[in-house]
């Protein structure tokens, strides 16, 4: 569940830029900083797009649940949107077009209210 605490663009940005040469193909980032890209990300997403009828994972470091309309109480939410951490920072860089990945596998939506093309990107560098 997102925090309550405002994210700072300037944070968000910073924690994406200190990825961006891993999603160039250079080496992978300390856990830390990649655990922070996603997170702020995340809680980003939740913030643009408030509500809990979607929830969106990525493991092993968030999830967040978003998108106003019904909402789930127990078990297994009705919409999940899960991906890794590589894939989720690039469709929130807008590297990866939300179709793509969803074609190509590396998303998995499930639920009508799944989608979350709209908020994307998160943040433009």
């Amino acid at each position: 569940m997102p925090s309550s605490r405002l994210i700072d663009p300037g944070e968000l940005r910073a924690a994406c830029e200190r990825v961006l040469p891993w999603l160039d193909g250079g080496p992978e980032p300390a856990r830390a900083e990649l655990a922070r890209a996603v997170r702020l990300s995340l809680r980003t997403l939740a913030a643009v797009a408030p509500g809990r009828s979607v929830e969106v994972r990525v493991p092993p470091f968030a999830a967040v649940q978003c998108v106003a309309g019904p909402r789930h109480t127990r078990g297994t939410p009705a919409n999940v949107v899960e991906t890794d951490p590589r894939t989720w920072l690039e469709l929130a860089l807008g590297r990866l077009k939300w179709t793509d990945a969803v074609e190509i596998g590396k998303v998995a939506a499930s639920g009508t209210r799944a989608d979350v093309s709209a908020w994307l990107p998160i943040v433009r560098l």
